[in-house]
């Protein structure tokens, strides 16, 4: 029998503790209140089935199939818990005052949710997250560096231009002026 790990790969069962079952009323409760506020049916609250289908595809072996029942269940299962998660991380933000979550929210609902198991991959997944956006942010900056060195290098060519031109103009005026004395002679 094989388990999913939090990162989403298959291994042996472990001899951990079974995770925490939150009460049906909690989660029914947490559903419902978050539905009345979000959406207007329940089903707008569950998670897109391409993307569980990936999930599911990504963390079991090749050849394993799920049926379309099991799909809608772990479909289901993943929003509740979504839902529930957002619940408690938003609670530790309205008593920091705040309304805006943030990682430590979420970290701090995953403990409260006894699910402790999964903060050292999910500190792993933020750490990468952040490395990403920061090369992200400083390809932009570089690319926005180059674009304004390339337009500045751009508009020193076009004045040189102008000023060649002005100086050519000079030089055919002079000449132009050189053949109407010419002509008047």
């Amino acid at each position: 029998m094989e388990v999913l790990t939090a990162v989403g790969r298959a291994e042996a069962p472990s001899s951990a503790p079974p995770l925490p079952k939150p009460s049906t009323t909690q989660l029914s409760s947490v559903k419902d209140k978050i539905s009345s506020v979000m959406a207007e049916r329940p089903e707008d609250l569950n998670l897109p089935n391409a993307v569980i289908t990936r999930i599911i595809k990504e963390a079991l072996p090749d050849g394993v199939n799920v049926s379309k029942e099991a799909r809608r269940a772990i479909s289901q299962a993943a929003s509740v818990f979504v839902l529930y998660a957002t619940s408690c991380a938003n609670n530790f933000a309205m008593k920091a005052k705040r309304k805006t979550l943030n990682a430590g929210d979420v970290m701090s609902a995953m403990e409260e949710m006894e699910f402790e198991r999964f903060l050292q991959p999910l500190r792993e997944a933020l750490e990468a997250y952040k490395k990403g956006q920061k090369g992200k942010k400083e390809a932009s900056e570089q690319k926005r560096k180059d674009k304004e060195k390339k337009n500045s290098t751009d508009e020193n060519d076009k004045s040189r231009d102008e000023e060649e031109d002005e100086h050519m103009d000079d030089e055919q005026e002079g000449e132009n002026e050189g053949e109407e004395e010419d002509v008047e002679n």
